[in-house]
């Protein structure tokens, strides 16, 4: 299992692979200004998309879970 990041180490991988918070935000259909805030340590990453961008920047441990594909209840007939 890989390590957790900090989110300064996050900053720095993403700078490593000379991408841009708003190109990782827009690879991945996330709002800049969230991902630029658990960078800078503003967010934690709980729910929802904070959690999303949490996990894929490595800094939090967690599942994302593609709500698009959940399936949903037959409607009664």
């Amino acid at each position: 299992m890989p390590k957790l990041l900090t989110p300064e180490q996050a900053r720095e991988a993403l700078n490593e692979k000379g991408m841009s918070i708003a190109e990782f935000s827009r690879i991945h259909g996330l709002n800049r200004q969230m991902v630029s805030d658990l960078l800078a340590g503003r967010k934690k990453g709980l729910r929802g998309e904070a959690h999303r961008a949490a996990v894929l920047l490595g800094i939090k441990k967690g599942v994302i879970i593609d709500h698009t594909k959940a399936t949903r209840p037959k409607p009664h007939s």
